[in-house]
């Protein structure tokens, strides 16, 4: 059989599931998840290579109505992948209606532009009674005309092998883009940032982490000691969230800390020293220069 090859797009609201079934697919945790809405914001390339294939996921943002220029930013990374891949994963919650709701009716209505195959993923069916399935696929496939509909769950992995059978069909002949052991294409910094924000969305209250991003400042590696010293900054927009994400005698900033270690120990398999600063950046979100200094420009 010859080699087969491709981008895919893996499009959809917030918190539907996307960096949960990227994850899941590819058999290795590099997008960051929790159960807050717009999580990811930058697009991660997760590759799987084979003797016969190589998928280059490409996790992306949620698609939603932008109240910052960080959040054009990441609308704006999103959408601007359905012209650029060789397929494209559409993903619902199967908890969300059987119809297409506003937020879903316009990403469909993006899809019409494009020529780029379109499978429709509906996540979470192991929360939904079976038999709500089918008006949801017919529903949807009187919307948009979708090259398939694949009913999954990111969390258990029922319908991960179906998908990745279909998306090996439909895919063109092609060559190896990244080398057979490559990943992902972020840089490490990049990847360890993303483990930090992980933890404050996972540890804060809802409204502090949205208003946080993460700089590391430095990476030394010392191959020699399998040892790795990292420091971060971490940016907030008030003093009062500077106050929670520190905590009582810093207990926050200790326990954020050690659980970015933890996974980052596991991602590089090595030792690792982290440490981290908490600065106030007023609207930093709105900020041409720290967007471009956290990588979102």
């Amino acid at each position: 059989m010859a080699f087969k090859s491709g981008f895919i797009s893996v499009i959809g609201r917030p918190n539907v599931g996307k960096s949960t079934l990227v994850n899941a697919i590819t058999g290795r945790k590099l997008s960051i998840i929790s159960d807050k809405p717009q999580t990811t914001r930058n697009t991660i390339k997760s590759i799987i290579t084979t003797d016969e294939y190589q998928l280059v996921f490409i996790d992306t943002p949620g698609i939603h109505k932008p109240k910052t220029m960080l959040g054009e930013y990441m609308v704006k990374v999103a959408t601007e992948t359905l012209q650029e891949v060789d397929a494209v994963l559409f993903m619902v919650d199967s908890e969300s209606g059987v119809t297409p709701g506003k937020g879903d009716s316009q990403i469909i209505s993006q899809l019409h532009g494009i020529k780029t195959p379109v499978i429709l993923i509906i996540n979470k069916i192991d929360l939904i009674q079976k038999d709500t399935l089918l008006p949801m696929i017919e529903n949807y496939g009187t919307a948009y005309d979708f090259a398939a509909v694949i009913p999954v769950s990111a969390v258990t992995g029922e319908g991960l092998d179906r998908l990745k059978d279909e998306l090996v069909r439909i895919l063109p002949e092609g060559p190896q883009y990244f080398p057979e052991d490559t990943i992902t294409d972020q840089p490490e910094r990049f990847i360890v940032a993303e483990i930090i924000r992980e933890k404050m969305l996972q540890l804060l209250e809802d409204e502090v982490p949205h208003g946080t991003g993460v700089e590391v400042i430095s990476f030394k590696e010392k191959p020699e000691d399998n040892f790795i010293s990292i420091e971060a900054n971490i940016y907030c927009e008030k003093e009062s969230h500077k106050g929670i994400i520190i905590g009582k005698n810093g207990r926050m900033l200790k326990t954020i800390g050690t659980n970015a270690r933890m996974d980052i120990e596991r991602l590089f398999s090595t030792h690792v020293y982290l440490q981290l600063w908490v600065k106030t950046k007023k609207d930093w979100r709105n900020d041409s220069y720290m967007l471009r200094s956290l990588g979102y420009k």
